[in-house]
């Protein structure tokens, strides 16, 4: 007799069981337990220590000290070649025995566009060894004090054998400043370097201009000129005034320098400072109040 199959019993609906699954998500570094904090509390430790490294730099060094480390940071370039053929090559574009580049002789400078060589001009013979054109401070200071001697005693001595210019000598001032040797040229009772009133240089005083222009030819240093006036006003300011006549005079001492080789890139300063530094200054009209200063400076 064969067998009936086996009944299956399904609870209500003739459907299979439902299978529910839960999916538990972990969510790592929230609250306190989590890592983030500890990154942004590094960089606080770090920015601190920075903070505290900077502080004990500024306390324990020099100005000097501090000037090399900024400039270390913040080096200054002469010349850029980002757009120069070939910049993005292994030497930027030149060869490893450029003239601009590393050294690779003896006679050849650092290189030009990472340094800026005393004076920002190089060369050759820039430097300030004993081979250099630069020298220190002091040593081009006493350069100068020795020409500023031999300038007064080249032109005393030129006026005292010249009977056109002997009888004027007393009308110049030597005078060493904090800026070199200022050269007087003095108007007396007796004596003016210009024709009354205007900006024209007697022959006696233009050829003693022109001398002093001779003697200083061949130096460097730089050179300003300064007119002065006294203290007696003209009738009408509007056309002339002590302002106008001491920068003229200037000016006119300035012209003639230059005819006497005096360059024009050496000039500094032309100006006139009317009747506001006199010479003798219980009197402010005094007639030796009217002077034109020639300074030549120290060397920088």
């Amino acid at each position: 007799m064969a067998k009936s199959p086996a009944k299956v019993k399904f609870d209500g609906a003739n459907e299979p069981p439902k299978v529910i699954v839960k999916k538990v998500y972990i969510e790592g570094g929230g609250g306190h337990h989590g890592g983030a904090w500890k990154v942004a509390y590094a960089d606080f430790v770090t920015a601190m220590m920075a903070f505290f490294l900077l502080m004990w730099l500024l306390g324990a060094t020099t100005e000097k000290q501090r000037k090399a480390l900024a400039d270390y940071f913040a080096p200054t370039l002469i010349e850029l070649r980002q757009n120069s053929a070939g910049s993005n090559g292994l030497f930027g574009g030149e060869s490893i025995v450029d003239r601009d580049n590393y050294p690779h002789k003896a006679a050849q400078l650092g290189t030009k566009a990472m340094t800026v060589p005393a004076g920002a001009r190089g060369g050759d013979n820039a430097g300030t060894g004993t081979k250099g054109s630069l020298r220190s401070e002091s040593r081009l200071a006493e350069e100068d004090k020795g020409n500023f001697a031999a300038i007064k005693r080249q032109l005393e001595k030129r006026m005292q054998s010249d009977k056109r210019l002997s009888g004027i000598s007393k009308q110049v001032r030597f005078t060493r400043t904090k800026d070199g040797l200022q050269i007087d040229l003095v108007d007396g009772p007796d004596f003016s370097m210009f024709e009354l009133g205007t900006t024209m240089l007697v022959p006696r005083a233009s050829e003693l201009v022109g001398e002093i222009g001779r003697s200083i030819a061949e130096l460097d240093n730089p050179v300003t000129v300064r007119g002065h006036t006294d203290s007696i006003p003209y009738g009408d300011p509007k056309l002339m005034n002590n302002w106008m006549l001491s920068t003229g005079r200037a000016e006119a001492t300035r012209r003639r320098l230059g005819a006497s080789g005096v360059t024009e890139a050496r000039y500094e300063r032309i100006e006139g400072v009317a009747d506001r530094i006199p010479l003798i200054e219980d009197n402010p009209a005094d007639p030796r109040n009217r002077r034109v200063s020639i300074t030549l400076q120290y060397r920088r």
